[in-house]
């Protein structure tokens, strides 16, 4: 067969020699028909002067008009057939949905009709108050309450908290509260009435992180590498077992974390939670990774899997010193004598909350002679702990549970301190250990049926801290 050369195959045959010519009839039939198509692909360039076309969105009203756009390129030739594939047709009730959505574009469209105030919650106040302090309707405020989905949220206000207003003169048209990073109440005045919404907003998670050394203090050397002071203290609570940082802390030392960020409409919200860190201390390094095991088991393990949390906290307040150590031969500050020092005193400001150092049972509370007000809690394996000089007691009260960090007390300066402090034993089978050198015992580490996953979860993490670690700067990235 004799190839063809033309853009278009027609159906007949080219004249060549030995094969029989097109009659003059029959030619001009096909001219009509070739023209007709020609006609309506002419009429439609001269329609659209662009370099595409558009095709009628009305069966779609809210489709976006860009993507129902069709390259010349992609248009049959005369006599072709061919299948335009259209975005798909979103259900109604999807597509419903989304046009109620109390979007950044209704809110625009009522500060049309009003304008705009933000509230600001102070200690003490109630929406009641906030509503009267800015000439706000009180019946407005009675009806936006009564709304099931806004009762709760409305309930409970914390200082600092923000709360948005769209009014009109006293009447309130709108009000938005952001309950979380991931979720904000929305009402809006509908009709004689009003009409609440909690809507899920989107948000982004990133991973940062940053290297520092100490050359002063913890706090100065993390401020230089970009990081605020709660994810410092959170490094700190992570290897605060195996790390004094009021008393071990040492020029030279150094930290790694990589964190959490939580980003939403392009804006960083907050820091979250880190999720891998590290600290040499003396030469010794202490690695740890956050995890969560099939279970629901989480914490903070090593390399190896073991768990960095003790049973028992090394020190069960923030404190600022050591006013005495644990020293059986010490001679007693108001007697004058030698008399055995069998805990460890933390001087602290009064007030200071004082946690439990481990799981147990408060067996006893109270006020007793030299100690004060002191409390003593039973934990497993035949070792209590004692803190005294209390105060005030916490909640818990004798034969109740704790776990450990509950709160117990406060520091004070009762029975026979010289200042406010937390005298504080650790005592095993009866006999008093120093607590700030006491081998504490280790908390549960990852099961043996996790080990591998964990492996797999941790293994980019401590790359990542190997990368901090070289460049020595703050980084950022999207997690993965």
């Amino acid at each position: 067969m004799r190839s063809y050369p033309g853009g278009v195959r027609h159906d007949y045959k080219d004249s060549a020699p030995g094969t029989r010519a097109l009659n003059p009839r029959g030619l001009s039939w096909f001219a009509v028909g070739l023209s007709l198509p020609l006609l309506a692909v002419a009429l439609l360039l001269v329609s659209e002067p662009n370099e595409s076309m558009v095709l009628s969105p009305r069966s779609d009203p809210g489709a976006d008009e860009a993507s129902l756009r069709v390259p010349l390129a992609l248009l049959p030739a005369a006599g072709e057939r061919v299948r335009l594939e259209l975005p798909p047709l979103a259900p109604p009730a999807e597509a419903a949905a989304r046009s109620a959505r109390p979007d950044e574009i209704e809110r625009d469209s009522l500060l049309l009709q009003g304008e705009a105030l933000t509230l600001v919650v102070q200690s003490g106040d109630s929406l009641d108050r906030l509503f009267r302090r800015n000439d706000l309707s009180i019946s407005d405020l009675a009806s936006m309450i009564a709304l099931p989905d806004a009762a709760r949220p409305l309930a409970r206000l914390n200082p600092g908290d923000r709360i948005e207003i769209i009014r009109d003169g006293e009447r309130v048209l709108a009000l938005k509260r952001e309950l979380s990073d991931s979720q904000e109440l929305w009402i809006r005045r509908a009709g004689e009435g009003y009409a609440a919404e909690l809507v899920d907003l989107e948000t982004e998670i990133r991973t940062a992180g940053a290297h520092g050394v100490i050359e002063s203090t913890l706090w100065e050397a993390a401020d230089a590498a970009g990081l605020d002071s709660n994810i410092i203290g959170e490094l700190s609570g992570i290897f605060e077992w195996d790390i004094d940082f009021m008393l071990e802390v040492r020029t030279g030392d150094s930290f790694t974390v990589v964190h959490e960020e939580i980003w939403r409409d392009g804006e960083k919200l907050r820091n979250g939670r880190i999720v891998a860190a590290e600290y040499a201390n003396r030469g010794k390094r202490h690695r740890a990774a956050f995890y969560v095991d099939a279970s629901g088991d989480r914490g903070y393990y090593t390399p190896e899997g073991r768990n960095v949390k003790r049973q028992f906290l090394r020190n069960p307040i923030e404190f600022t010193r050591v006013s005495s150590s644990f020293n059986p031969s010490r001679r007693h500050p108001i007697l004058n004598t030698i008399r055995a020092h069998r805990g460890v005193d933390l001087a602290a400001p009064s007030g200071t909350p004082i946690r439990a150092a481990g799981d147990g049972k408060i067996v006893s509370r109270g006020a007793n002679g030299s100690y004060g007000n002191r409390i003593e809690i039973q934990h497993g394996g035949n070792i209590t702990t004692l803190y005294a000089h209390l105060s005030r007691f916490g909640s818990f009260g004798v034969g109740a549970r704790v776990e450990q960090g509950d709160v117990i007390g406060y520091v004070g300066r009762t029975g026979g301190a010289t200042g406010p402090h937390l005298h504080y034993e650790y005592r095993v089978n009866g006999v008093h250990q120093d607590p700030q050198r006491v081998e504490l015992p280790d908390g549960a580490p990852i099961a043996a049926e996790y080990l591998a996953a964990f492996e797999a979860s941790a293994s980019p993490l401590w790359r990542q801290l190997d990368l901090y670690q070289g460049t020595g700067t703050l980084l950022a990235s999207n997690a993965d």
